[in-house]
């Protein structure tokens, strides 16, 4: 059931705190690194920047439906999210700490445009770290759940350590995507695309065109309580796989297929007509539920 506007609480909105406190059981969350034991980013520092006791995410370990996970949640409004050498650390940390422990999932709630460049290398680094973890703790048999619905969106190379996951839940405000859309409009032109028209960015990058496109598992409100259910009834189901060189393959297959069929469409709306939605442009208006009754009745 769709909660009323009034009822919700947004996770759009939300701080990264305030998201882990609605998305797991009341009380249970405890947080690995905290204040009095953070460090904040040495390089901000050098440069005469203003750091955060947490360097932009929340590390710890929780209750989900009574369930045990690790949880990690990057705070969108520090820096929107990005990515630095203690901010990397401490999700490498949590992951490698999955393998030990073995909980039912590693919970990331992404809000990042990617790395961040004040830190060079060590941003970068930071991320190829971060990826290579998340693939451990899933050949270890942990899950990796990435929650996406911030006001950052999943970017750069956040994007990419979304697609790393088990799975992804998002909500039609979150968007995902290798290249933000100023990266686009600086390096190619404001005639390829626009990022100011918002609604092209979300037809292109936007919770319901992930959906659309198979690259997420789960649409969700934009509300807190919407996530943890999501989430609940995803990791009920989820069967992590083994790694095996047969599924690389059939992924690799499956991406070329896509590049081939869509490679030329400047448009969601192109996109959108080409899997078969008879009415393209009534899309963005949908709410949650018939979006998911539209995607369920598309030619496989």
């Amino acid at each position: 059931m769709t909660p009323s506007l009034a009822a919700r609480h947004s996770w759009f909105e939300a701080t990264a705190r305030h998201r882990i406190a609605g998305l797991l059981d009341a009380g249970s969350f405890r947080e690995i690194l905290p204040p009095a034991e953070s460090q904040p980013s040495p390089h901000l520092a050098q440069l005469d920047l203003p750091g955060a006791f947490d360097d932009g995410v929340v590390v710890g370990c929780g209750r989900l439906a009574g369930q045990a996970v690790l949880i990690a949640a990057q705070e969108g409004q520090f820096m929107g999210g990005a990515v630095g050498e203690i901010h990397g650390a401490k999700i490498v940390g949590l992951l490698r700490r999955a393998i030990l422990e073995k909980p039912a999932a590693v919970l990331l709630l992404i809000d990042s445009g990617g790395v961040r460049l004040h830190e060079a290398n060590a941003g970068l680094i930071a991320i190829s770290e971060i990826m290579r973890a998340v693939l451990d703790a899933r050949a270890a048999g942990v899950p990796v759940l990435a929650l996406i619905g911030g006001s950052c969106g999943a970017f750069g190379g956040m994007g990419i350590v979304a697609k790393l996951c088990s799975a992804i839940l998002i909500s039609e405000e979150g968007r995902l995507a290798l290249s933000g859309p100023e990266v686009i409009e600086t390096v190619a032109g404001v005639e390829e695309f626009d990022s100011k028209d918002r609604a092209l960015v979300w037809r292109v990058t936007g919770g319901k065109h992930r959906y659309l496109m198979g690259d997420c598992a789960a649409l969700v409100e934009d509300d807190i309580p919407a996530f943890r259910a999501g989430t609940v009834e995803l990791l009920a189901a989820w069967r992590e796989p083994a790694p095996t060189l047969a599924n690389l393959r059939a992924t690799q297959h499956r991406l070329e297929t896509r590049l081939a069929a869509y490679a030329t469409y400047r448009d969601g709306l192109q996109v959108w007509a080409a899997l078969g939605v008879a009415d393209p442009d009534a899309v963005p208006m949908l709410d949650r539920d018939s979006l998911v009754a539209l995607k369920e009745g598309l030619p496989t």
